[in-house]
């Protein structure tokens, strides 16, 4: 099994920053692509960012220029900074990953965070 763990959510006032953290754990994996998601109240989930295991990254419009993705991959742990936070990037926040098993069965699977909330007030 792989278990996610989310830290980093907060209060912040507009234009501030904060920085999420993702750490995978478990054993017989090999990650993939990981990514953060987020979703406020009555919205769907959505992409925020993601990054590929040779660090390609991808990032929605709306975060494009305030949001760095990045990744350690010795501590199999992702990171979102965000930067020049606006009211509606409030929302809580899943980091996913996307990893091949390679246990006594090899296959892809997929994982999420318990989520981490982060508040911007005007």
């Amino acid at each position: 099994q792989v278990q996610l763990v989310e830290s980093g959510g907060g209060l912040v006032q507009a234009g501030g920053s904060l920085r999420l953290s993702c750490a995978a754990s478990g054993s017989n994996f090999n990650i993939n692509v990981m990514g953060w998601y987020r979703q406020a109240p009555g919205k769907q989930r959505e992409l925020v960012a993601t990054i590929t295991s040779g660090g390609g990254t991808n990032y929605a419009d709306s975060v494009k220029g305030r949001f760095t993705i990045s990744r350690d991959n010795a501590k199999n742990t992702v990171y979102l900074q965000m930067n020049s936070l606006k009211p509606e990037d409030t929302a809580v926040y899943y980091c996913n990953v996307d990893v091949t098993r390679t246990g006594w069965r090899i296959m892809l699977d997929s994982y999420w965070g318990q989520g981490t909330q982060v508040t911007v007030s005007s």
